[in-house]
């Protein structure tokens, strides 16, 4: 099910909506994320289309006019992949391509695929291949389209009807296997988390690409690997990290993203659970995107969904050396737009009124590394005071020399 070859660029157009629900502003922020999502995966944008609808065609998501236009594009410029910014059902999926003649894919696949690049270890495999099977599973009539130009023939009446009940039975196996062996990791899992009781556990979170595995190696002295691409670490890592005199084990998690497939939810469930059963999380957030107040909000939405909201957390604002804005001439008397802020008059904002302790850093040049370390090492001894309420080893902070 897993693919794991080498992908070659290829070409791909997106396409989008303006709906009620979703203005241009926000649709052009999603098709941004889309493209990289792309580019990611292996694929380089061509041209975006977008078309303003109330809501969705439940036959074709588009209408049928910009449905024509993008056939025709596709055929001009010899695209191989269309890419759509949402979900499409299998009905749509069906209907597409029938009427594009090209490989479709939504936003689900896409991030589906992703994750099929990336997963490296068997347990990472495993939870994408069953959310590769159960978003599979009713788009099966898909696959078999090549048989309905022969219904009504002699001796061909249904034999594509009996494929896919044999093809879904097959799947349906393969997922209760897959469940079973995840099951079996998870129990695996929740013994070593269980071992690793009597030590403070912080989790970092956050939305993908916004620096956590870069800070986790600069935090344990780690290699872990990280990219400036989406999802580039899937795998759950945990290091033993020593702040001060203080011990503690940091978790690494999968990053978040928006319109998360729910498929992908249920199979990193056991990610999810290094998340819920941590005693701190470090939620990181990438200051020099645009968006970064959607990306808190994404993560927040999750985090309350896993019911993780409520656990001691602390905000680092991550890639200050990347952080840009525009300053306002004297006498330019236009409204004052977000990009007009500086890093100073955010730390202002809302920011300074957060009940969680914030920071502001550069896991790269370990810019304020220092009052983050500060920080993290305050909350560690709440929670390991707390637990440990008789321990005396512990001293005053102390900074680590600096080479």
């Amino acid at each position: 099910m897993l693919d794991n070859k080498e992908h070659l660029y290829e070409k791909a157009v997106l396409v989008g909506l303006i709906t009620q629900n979703q203005d241009e502003d926000k649709l052009t922020e999603y098709m941004d994320e889309l493209e990289f999502l792309a580019l990611t995966a292996g694929a380089t944008v061509v041209k975006r289309f977008t078309q303003k609808l109330t809501q969705p065609d439940p036959k074709t998501f588009i209408g049928s006019g910009k449905a024509q236009e993008v056939r025709d594009f596709v055929k001009e410029n010899e695209i191989g992949t269309v890419i759509f910014d949402d979900e499409l059902s299998p009905s749509q999926l069906k209907n597409l391509e029938r009427e594009i003649e090209v490989k479709i894919l939504d936003r689900t696949n896409l991030i589906l695929d992703i994750f099929a690049q990336r997963a490296q270890t068997s347990y990472a495999r495993t939870q994408v291949e069953l959310a590769q099977y159960q978003y599979l599973l009713p788009r099966l009539t898909r696959m078999w389209t090549h048989l309905e130009r022969q219904k009504g023939g002699i001796g061909m009446r249904g034999p594509g009807e009996t494929e896919i009940e044999t093809d879904r039975r097959i799947i349906r196996d393969r997922i209760s296997l897959l469940k079973e062996k995840l099951k079996t990791i998870d129990r695996q899992m929740a013994t070593q988390r269980t071992n690793r009781g009597k030590v403070v556990r912080a989790a970092l979170v956050g939305y993908t690409n916004v620096g956590k595995s870069t800070l986790m190696n600069a935090l344990a002295k780690s290699d872990v690997f990280a990219e400036n691409k989406l999802f580039a670490t899937l795998d759950t890592t945990v290091r033993k990290v020593v702040i001060g005199n203080l011990p503690f084990l940091l978790t690494d998690t999968v990053g978040f993203i928006r319109k998360l497939p729910t498929q992908l939810v249920e199979s990193f469930k056991s990610t999810l659970d290094e998340v819920r059963e941590a005693d701190l999380l470090i939620h990181v957030v990438d200051i020099s995107h645009e968006s970064f107040e959607d990306h808190i909000a994404s993560v927040n939405q999750i985090l309350m969904e896993i019911n993780a909201h409520q656990k001691p957390m602390i905000m680092v604002f991550n890639k200050i050396d990347d952080f840009s804005y525009e300053k306002k001439e004297e006498d330019d008397l236009t409204p004052e737009s977000r990009k007009n802020i500086s890093l100073a008059e955010w730390e202002k904002t809302w920011m300074s009124k957060s009940k969680y302790p914030t920071v502001f850093i550069s896991a790269l040049t370990k810019q304020n590394f220092e009052q983050m370390k500060k920080l993290i090492y305050d909350e560690v001894l709440k929670i390991h005071i707390s637990r440990f309420p008789y321990n005396d080893f512990l001293f005053e902070y102390f900074e680590e020399e600096t080479s």
